[in-house]
């Protein structure tokens, strides 16, 4: 459900130029690449899920696992002053729903007094000392139905990007 809206602003005193074919693609977001952004997701309710317009903008190498490679993709071929909106849903930036990981865990490896509500996002730690997200999505007493795919990959959500810079 993706539907993109791009656009490029101008820095100010910048001339028109031709350039190569070659040349454009130097200057745009590849895979490899040094790029500087800000970057805000908010879910579709308006909800704001992480933003930089307000802080300092994100600094990351495409391709290096910064980024979810959904968005990585959406990125690239973007080049230095354009911004980009899009309306996506959740498995277009995080991937498919992997049903593998609805996982239901037993009440007895719970604290006692854990009230479980669907929705509700919780961090486990995994067998290898790794912490993952969970997102409750059921419970009964005799336990808990939880989601380790990325908790947003099942949400509608609203991306939009600015590239500030590329290296």
């Amino acid at each position: 459900m993706m539907m993109p809206s791009r656009a490029r602003t101008a820095d100010a005193g910048e001339a028109a130029t031709t350039e190569t074919g070659k040349e454009a693609a130097a200057r745009t977001i590849a895979h490899g690449r040094q790029a500087t952004l800000h970057l805000a997701i908010h879910l579709d309710d308006g909800t704001e899920v992480v933003s930089t317009f307000d802080d300092e903008p994100l600094h990351c190498r495409i391709g290096d696992g910064t980024l979810a490679k959904g968005l990585e993709g959406l990125l690239e071929g973007l080049a230095v002053g354009e911004e980009m909106q899009i309306l996506a849903d959740g498995t277009d930036i995080y991937g498919p729903i992997d049903e593998g990981l609805l996982q239901t865990l037993p009440r007895a490896d719970l604290p006692p007094d854990f009230l479980p509500e669907p929705g509700q996002v919780l961090r486990f730690e995994t067998p290898g000392g790794q912490e993952t997200a969970g997102t409750i999505i059921g419970a009964d007493e005799d336990g808990v139905r939880v989601d380790f795919n990325h908790p947003l990959s099942r949400r509608g959500l609203r991306v939009r990007v600015k590239v500030l810079a590329i290296g």
